[in-house]
């Protein structure tokens, strides 16, 4: 297996205050452990490109590209951040980090439909998948996922998109993009009641929420995963899949209360490998979101890689 990985030092720009989790920090405890565990220069390692605003207006509003474009502090003033919300600022780098973050997913999902590469991995920030159609929010600028699902579909003409979602938060905005939207089928786990507090009232029937009380522990969510999604996806027949790549539900990070370990990250990835395998060619492209403590997001994310990789 051929495994790309895209990431670019813009993404370490961008930084909402040092208190802040969704920190620089993230991606370097990623790279540390994929350089400890010998795994990076088994990668295909890609710088992340900048999306077009063109790109980001396929699935987000013109006012909500303009927030974050003309927000942003001057370069003079790189200390200074401009809240969106009472948990997500930007600062000067903030517009660059989001393009590479949108525009590494674009990339990875043609380097894969182009079978350049079997799979790939997005070690970017900031996030995406509480970012609205409207509205950025829950540290999160654009999609970076459905921009890149929604590339796949109108750009290189797929009809059948799957999003799985492992993120201890429910992905409202992924939700919001592509509701009642029959050519995207999104599965996922969240802790409930949490942040941000949605996702269980009427899912649209190209949903499948499956909300899990707080100290849920890995075999539970293998339980539900075999239950809902696994049936859905063979069903749904999807042409690519996508990974919204939380690593929060870990039981170290202290922003949720579930109890995954690396384990468990392993066996989720390999059961939806053997579906894309199936269905899908095998193409599979997966972007970080959360992940908070830093020694249990770099374990995961490797473990992860891995099995993107077949290295394990």
């Amino acid at each position: 297996m051929t495994t790309a990985y895209y990431t670019h030092d813009d993404c370490k720009r961008h930084e909402m205050g040092s208190w802040h989790p969704e920190c620089p920090q993230r991606l370097q405890a990623i790279e540390d452990q994929l350089i400890a565990s010998r795994i990076k220069d088994l990668l295909d390692c890609r710088d992340a490109p900048l999306a077009s605003e063109a790109s980001l207006a396929r699935v987000h509003s013109a006012d909500a590209i303009y927030r974050i474009r003309e927000n942003c502090p001057s370069e003079r003033s790189e200390y200074d951040h401009f809240p969106l919300d009472a948990d997500t600022a930007l600062n000067a780098y903030s517009w660059k980090a989001s393009l590479r973050a949108a525009g590494a997913a674009i990339a990875a999902t043609d380097a894969v439909l182009n079978a350049e590469v079997d799979n790939a991995f997005c070690a970017v920030r900031p996030p995406g998948h509480h970012a609205t159609a409207k509205e950025s929010m829950g540290f999160c600028m654009f999609n970076n996922v459905a921009v890149a699902a929604r590339h796949a579909l109108d750009v290189r003409g797929l009809k059948r998109i799957a999003i799985v979602d492992f993120d201890v938060h429910h992905g409202n905005g992924t939700e919001d993009i592509f509701r009642n939207d029959a050519s995207v089928l999104m599965v996922g786990f969240f802790q409930h009641p949490y942040y941000p507090y949605c996702g269980t009232e009427q899912p649209a029937s190209n949903m499948v929420n499956i909300p899990v009380p707080a100290h849920s522990q890995g075999q539970e969510i293998r339980s539900l995963v075999e239950q809902h999604w696994l049936p859905a996806l063979r069903a749904y027949r999807p042409e690519m899949i996508f990974f919204s790549a939380g690593f929060d539900a870990h039981r170290e990070d202290d922003m949720g209360q579930l109890g995954l370990v690396e384990a468990d990250y392993v066996w989720i990835t390999r059961a939806v490998m053997q579906i894309a395998g199936e269905f899908a060619q095998g193409r599979v492209v997966s972007c970080l979101e959360g992940g908070y403590n830093l020694s249990a997001l770099g374990r995961s994310v490797a473990a992860h890689i891995k099995v993107l990789a077949g290295l394990d």
